[in-house]
């Protein structure tokens, strides 16, 4: 039997999503991790991808104003270190450091990479749509970067790199099975 549930949390149904740590600097170079599950590609040509940010986030600012972002994929070995920059403010104390977070240089940002996530797109601010109470940054991806090891024939290796997925309220999983379908 189903029942109506309530519209406060319509997006709970959607999960779970792949939780990914996005990397954005300030004006001075200093890096910030946030984690973020509303994300998704935009288009192919030009290639475009999108993330949801509130405009309370810390990291809204950073990136509205470097116009650029770095989508870093996290595995779930790292899961406590994605709940912690999802769960605290980089306005108040140095995430990566305190996450124990590796930076790496990106090949075509001066925004960073984190060394421990199993690939990255290097974003340049596209487009932003403000929808409801959150802001859509759109950007072009100028560069991926992949741990060569993570993937068979272009697809992620789910034995050997679980991706870390949010299922909501704190909670996360990841994926431990997968078939090919001819």
């Amino acid at each position: 039997m189903k029942v109506n549930e309530s519209l406060e949390k319509f997006y709970y149904y959607a999960f779970p999503m792949q939780a990914v740590l996005v990397t954005c600097n300030d004006k001075k170079g200093k890096t910030n991790a946030i984690t973020v599950a509303w994300h998704a590609p935009i288009s192919k040509n030009p290639p475009l991808y999108g993330i949801s940010v509130a405009p309370s986030r810390y990291s809204h600012n950073l990136i509205q104003k470097t116009k650029e972002f770095v989508v870093n994929f996290a595995p779930y070995e790292i899961v406590n270190k994605v709940n912690f920059c999802g769960k605290n403010s980089g306005r108040n104390i140095d995430k990566i450091k305190e996450a124990n977070l590796t930076l790496e240089p990106a090949q075509k940002l001066k925004t960073p990479i984190i060394k421990e996530c199993f690939s990255h797109l290097e974003c340049k601010l596209y487009d932003t749509l403000t929808l409801g109470d959150h802001t859509v940054f759109i950007g072009e991806v100028v560069n991926v970067m992949a741990d060569k090891n993570a993937f068979t024939d272009d697809l992620l290796d789910n034995k050997r790199i679980k991706p870390t997925y949010y299922v909501g309220g704190n909670v996360y999983t990841t994926i431990s099975e997968t078939k090919r379908i001819f």
